[in-house]
């Protein structure tokens, strides 16, 4: 594998921690996947029902393309949470090395704000996520559903390389990058622009 299993355990359970204390994976909601290899497709995933914010590196699930745990696992026992099958796809399609879902309340709210999706123009921030500052981003907003195949399906259809997000609407928020920092960086950045998006909606012109 091109990525040790034991390496991205401990990076998962080490931004896991992270992210909850910023009370995006709050109970045991959000997952993270880091892409162990690409032929055949295998993700590491956080386990399911756990709390985010007190995992270890064992706590991990290998997944295939579908999402489903592999045979051979070092704790069997272990189950990865449904939504393992969009992270394998957005590794599939984006080609990332790393997939992150929080349930950001920025995210949700913008999302809620605007389903048709969520339009961050104008500012210096977006160059944290590849873009440039005077450039104009659109965060597609995606219907929820348990059927990962449908999920899957729906990011597809507005899957743009050069945003690397979508927020399922009055769920969360997936995030994605070439690894584990990337991804985080991009979820610490939209965080911003939601709120930034949000809070000055009505009285700035033009960023609806």
């Amino acid at each position: 594998m091109s990525v040790g299993l034991e390496q991205a355990g401990a990076a998962l359970a080490a931004e896991s921690a992270r992210m909850a204390g910023l009370g995006w994976m709050r109970g045991t909601s959000g997952n993270l996947s880091m892409t162990l290899q690409r032929e055949p497709l295998r993700l590491a995933v956080t386990a399911s029902g756990l709390d985010k914010g007190e995992l270890t590196g064992e706590d991990v699930v290998v997944v295939d393309s579908a999402g489903a745990a592999v045979p051979d696992q070092p704790d069997p026992g272990q189950r990865p949470s449904a939504e393992a099958g969009l992270h394998a796809r957005i590794a599939a399609v984006a080609g990332a090395g790393a997939v992150v879902h929080v349930h950001m309340l920025s995210a949700v709210v913008a999302g809620q704000r605007w389903p048709g999706g969520v339009v961050l123009r104008d500012l210096e921030m977006l160059k944290g996520l590849g873009r440039r500052d005077d450039d104009v981003m659109t965060v597609p907003v995606v219907p929820n559903s348990q059927d990962m195949g449908v999920l899957g399906d729906a990011f597809e259809a507005g899957f743009d390389a050069a945003t690397p997000a979508v927020i399922v609407a009055r769920h969360g928020l997936y995030v994605w990058g070439r690894d584990l920092v990337q991804a985080r960086h991009r979820t610490e950045c939209l965080d911003w622009l939601f709120q930034f998006t949000l809070a000055t909606n009505g009285f700035q012109e033009g960023v609806a």
